[in-house]
């Protein structure tokens, strides 16, 4: 189920998780319809962002050094970067509270871990869709 821009290259995802095991995993289930790039740290992640095209960021929550928070606090300084959709994916427990923060951050949505594909990719899709990236 490839799906491509109009352009005819693959959409950019950004997956930022200091975990290799899950970064594996998202490259495995989205590689057939995505171009994803990872890295293990939010400062990595910004680095990134200098010299790539983006169009969706996936972001682990809870990361040493920088939390997906702070990331994407800084997300919002750079005027180019600030409207690329965000999508945290975490471990953490999604209570009201935690989720309302996690929407107030500015992300687009959120999944936990360990999460079904099939939901990361819709939720993918949604987003992208907001920008007219991707249609279905």
């Amino acid at each position: 189920m490839e799906q491509e821009q109009e352009q005819g290259t693959l959409p950019v995802v950004l997956a930022i998780d200091d975990l290799p095991m899950n970064l594996r995993i998202i490259r495995v289930f989205l590689e057939k319809g995505f171009m994803v790039i990872p890295v293990k740290s939010g400062v990595e992640g910004l680095q990134v962002l200098k010299t790539k095209t983006i169009d969706l960021i996936l972001l682990d929550i809870e990361m040493p050094g920088m939390s997906g928070f702070e990331f994407m606090q800084e997300l919002k300084k750079i005027p180019s970067k600030k409207d690329v959709p965000v999508i945290c994916v975490t471990g953490l427990d999604p209570t009201p509270e935690f989720i309302i923060q996690v929407m107030n951050s500015g992300a687009k949505d959120f999944v936990t871990k360990p999460f079904e594909p099939e939901i990361l990719k819709s939720k993918i899709y949604k987003a992208l869709n907001i920008r007219g990236y991707v249609t279905r």
